[in-house]
């Protein structure tokens, strides 16, 4: 990876859309805090430099800037949003808050030809793009032109080509900007020279041999969830170091229904990785009995989880490395100068707490990867498409899709609902349509009636989102057909359920998960 991009974060909700539309056209970038770029310039050598936005105002006192070096470096930088008025602020332009702000779809003219829309605008060109901002820029650093402008914001775009400055009020990372991924491209490929090969090939190689150097003759440990995460993990490890590698997966009892069996078969059998299959199901549901709080359950999960896992790893012996599936945006929410709730994340799902207790080192060889990135390093280690396009599952399983409290005919129930549901949404070809489906069983009966027989049975919520990285979601629009189809199936077929609801709640205000 010979080219990189360094992206400077300000505190914009979207940011980690800039480096998934930057790595989509093969440029290896990385996000970091404004406040923690020092030596990056020699550490991290990037081509080029993208500045965030910010839900901060350039106005304010003691509002984020980026460091004085990212100016005078002699790199290509770009800024977006808050991006390009602390550039203008920064390099003595004006910025002053606005009476009639932007936000939603907006349009801009073309005024001038630059290599950021080249190939893609003519002058007095119209283009729909995303304004989200209550600033604007009033006075352009000396050296800038206009390149384009909206109604509300006269320097919606600005370049100085001299120096490869440039600067766009829009939002250029979203799917609202129809050409912003093109306009992205041409920062990095055009203006800052990158080739674009970084692929998830050489990315397999690199980590390998990563692996390899980092572990050299010793044992690694690594935590199987069923999760697409720790499978990837689990494969790339044993490619790297084979039976140095030993697996142990913790059957929380908390399982879809052959959940289990799936994953001993995968790594038991067809790659004939070390694995240890410990069934604790009736050690976590012991200590599930009576509780209703979700966060107490979580907790619970989370403490059971990482007492089974070192118990198991003890037996085993002479291990000096834990291997996990940490991703990207754990390290960036890790890292974030706002903070973040990644160690609480992880700890529900992977080993969080772990290293510490039984002092061993860290391997996280998908700490540089975005969810769907992970997902085609499963293809390009020949994981099955079934498994890999699999949808999220959570940490502690189905307990946080029994709101209430557990027991084994809850989640019998649940089990064969969610089934028939999923069943159904593959049949009518909608699966890879949907980011996450799932059933949950409602802590609420009702009156119902079959054959004629008065019934008092639970009621079974249906939930189904669409989003990209699941920080945001909205419901998916399933026809009343196929709703109608689905609950006559899992009224007729569950014994225990009398009645299907649908959720069609977004995330905001609600969450995927219901607890």
């Amino acid at each position: 990876m010979t080219d990189r991009i360094l992206i400077i974060d300000f505190g914009s909700q979207v940011t980690q859309l800039i480096a998934r539309r930057v790595r989509e056209s093969g440029v290896y970038c990385e996000i970091v805090p404004f406040n923690r770029t020092e030596g990056l310039l020699d550490t991290f050598k990037p081509k080029g430099i993208i500045l965030s936005g910010s839900p901060a105002s350039t106005t304010g006192i003691g509002s984020p800037r980026a460091d004085d070096w990212v100016f005078t470096c002699g790199l290509p930088v770009l800024g977006i949003c808050y991006g390009e008025q602390t550039m203008c602020a920064q390099l003595g332009g004006k910025v002053e808050s606005s009476e009639e702000r932007e936000f939603g779809r907006a349009v801009i003219t073309v005024t001038e030809d630059c290599k950021l829309f080249e190939g893609l605008f003519t002058v007095d060109e119209q283009e729909p793009v995303w304004m989200s901002h209550g600033d604007r820029v009033v006075a352009i650093p000396e050296g800038f032109k206009v390149v384009a402008v909206s109604r509300n914001a006269p320097f919606a775009a600005i370049a100085d080509e001299t120096r490869n400055f440039y600067g766009i009020q829009f939002h250029a990372e979203v799917a609202h900007t129809p050409r912003g991924r093109d306009m992205l491209r041409n920062f990095t490929h055009v203006i800052c020279g990158c080739k674009g090969d970084w692929t998830m090939a050489a990315f397999r190689e690199n980590e390998i041999a990563k692996v390899r150097e980092q572990v050299g003759s010793g044992k690694v440990i690594c935590g199987l969830s069923g999760g697409v995460d720790s499978s990837v993990v689990a494969v790339l490890l044993h490619e790297a170091i084979g039976d140095q590698l030993q697996c142990v997966f913790v059957d929380t009892g908390l399982l879809r229904a052959g959940e289990a069996e799936q994953v001993v078969n995968l790594f038991r059998h067809h790659y004939n990785i070390p694995l240890v299959h410990v069934d604790a199901g009736e050690l976590f549901l012991g200590k599930l009995d009576g509780i209703s709080d979700p966060e107490q359950k979580r907790k619970i999960i989370g403490a059971t989880f990482i007492d089974v896992f070192e118990a198991e790893a003890k037996k085993i012996g002479g291990a000096g490395f834990l291997a996990q599936g940490t991703l990207y945006p754990d390290v960036i929410e890790s890292v974030s100068f706002t903070g973040g709730p990644s160690v609480t994340i992880k700890s529900h799902h992977n080993v969080g707490g772990l290293p510490e207790r039984m002092n061993m080192k860290l391997v996280e060889p998908l700490r540089e990867l975005f969810k769907d990135e992970v997902r085609v390093l499963g293809k390009e280690l020949g994981l099955p498409e079934e498994f890999v396009s699999r949808h999220p599952f959570p940490g502690p399983g189905l307990a946080i899709r029994v709101p209430g409290e557990i027991t084994r005919e809850k989640l019998e129930l649940l089990r064969k609902a969610d089934t028939i549901y999923l069943e159904e949404i593959r049949h009518a070809g909608l699966y890879h349509d949907i980011w996450q489906a799932f059933a949950v069983l409602l802590p609420v009966r009702t009156v119902g009636v079959m054959g004629d027989e008065r019934t008092y049975d639970y009621v079974c919520a249906l939930r189904a989102v669409t989003s990209t990285d699941g920080m945001t979601a909205d419901y998916y629009p399933f026809s009343h057909d196929f709703l109608s189809h689905v609950s006559t199936r899992i009224i007729n077929e569950v014994r225990g359920i009398n009645r299907v609801v649908y959720d069609v709640t977004s995330k905001p205000p609600g969450t995927i998960e219901w607890e």
